[in-house]
């Protein structure tokens, strides 16, 4: 087990199996405090990932279902599917994430580069990153283009 945290943001990364160099499983646990940034909706390319909460409670979508997620509950993601997720409670949640086939500890590593440089993140950066290992940012839709943004 690898014991290094990636911090990206608020949010805390911890992989478990890094299965990028095989193209196998990999398992991370993924701390979310209340009210952190967190990823933008967006799919892969490559991978489907399973999302399963160990403590606190996590909102999270997949294709435009959505629902909170209490300790015990998951939802999966098929490869290409839009998701997002949130903390919605007032305490710290903590996640187990399961990728198939892994992107790899150092796709946060390279988001992290990013995200935690000081100021508000580059946004053509961070796309590029995301690009790099196959992951797509969801369009957002005109109305919410122009409303507030908040978490993200």
């Amino acid at each position: 087990m690898n014991d290094d945290v990636i911090n990206v943001g608020q949010l805390q990364i911890r992989y478990l199996i890094d299965g990028s160099r095989s193209a196998g499983l990999g398992v991370f646990e993924m701390t979310v405090p209340p009210g952190a940034n967190v990823p933008p909706p967006h799919s892969h390319s490559h991978n489907e990932e399973f999302f399963y909460v160990v403590e606190g409670s996590i909102g999270y979508s997949v294709d435009g279902e959505s629902r909170e997620l209490g300790a015990g509950e998951w939802m999966s993601t098929p490869r290409g599917s839009v998701h997002a997720f949130r903390n919605t409670g007032s305490q710290a949640a903590r996640a187990l994430v399961v990728l198939a086939p892994d992107i790899g500890a150092q796709y946060f590593r390279d988001v992290a580069s990013v995200v935690n440089a000081g100021g508000p993140p580059d946004r053509a950066k961070l796309l590029e990153v995301m690009s790099r290992y196959g992951l797509v940012a969801a369009a957002v839709p005109p109305a919410a283009a122009s409303a507030p943004r908040t978490g993200a």
